[in-house]
């Protein structure tokens, strides 16, 4: 007799442009047989895999007991604009990620995946490339049994807020795209992003810590469906 594997999968950040597209490929997925979203709204999905439990960040000790499964999604995020300061932004993008990442590892929730961004330093001169690489740097001392730094370059995809500047970008990298030396930096669509999550998941590599930058993100989408 064959005994069926089951899955958890653990999603913060399931409202965002990244997490909407990784919540709907986990809900269809087999893989996975119930997803937990924790997140201030409600993402208005009822889906029978679907657990969703609305919390208060602060509040910790009335949700940390959910952080139990297979795998925790990081795709949580703001921007400076968004947020109101830079103080806010990294409660936000640093803070509450950490939150998450420290109280699952603490519950032994095994592998991780973090969205995270090309040329992420806690020595960069850019913030959000200081934050996310702060963030890297301390989920990695966790002991997750396996981490996937997911890096993208800019996301492209149907937000629910309009991001001018991250617009500008998208545009811009469309037309760059193809200069050598510069297609690297070309835009990504978050569906894109949601797959290569899922794939490293199922594909574990060689080391504990795994990283995977945009070109390689695209090779990952062209093995696994060519024809998307």
């Amino acid at each position: 007799m064959i005994t069926k594997v089951t899955r958890t999968a653990i999603v913060l950040g399931a409202t965002g442009l990244v997490g909407s597209e990784l919540l709907s490929k986990l809900l269809e997925d087999p893989y996975f047989s119930s997803i937990k979203v924790l997140g201030r709204r409600s993402t208005g999905i009822i889906h029978s895999k679907l657990t969703e439990i609305l919390i208060d960040f602060n509040q910790a000790e009335l949700w940390s007991d959910h952080l139990i499964g297979d795998v925790l999604f990081l795709a949580f995020g703001s921007t400076l604009k968004k947020a109101g300061s830079k103080s806010a932004q990294y409660k936000i993008d640093y803070g509450y990620q950490f939150l998450f990442a420290r109280l699952a590892a603490e519950n032994f929730v095994p592998d991780c995946v973090l969205v995270s961004a090309p040329g992420a330093s806690p020595d960069s001169c850019f913030f959000y490339q200081q934050i996310k690489g702060e963030l890297d740097r301390d989920v990695a001392k966790l002991g997750f049994d396996r981490l996937v730094l997911i890096k993208p370059s800019v996301l492209s995809g149907k937000r629910a807020e309009k991001r001018t500047g991250e617009q500008i970008g998208i545009i811009l990298g469309n037309v760059i795209s193809w200069i050598p030396g510069i297609r690297k930096y070309r835009p990504i669509r978050a569906k894109v992003v949601a797959e290569a999550m899922i794939w490293a998941v199922k594909n574990p590599g060689d080391h504990a810590i795994m990283q995977y930058s945009l070109d390689e993100l695209f090779k990952m989408k062209s093995s696994t469906n060519p024809a998307s």
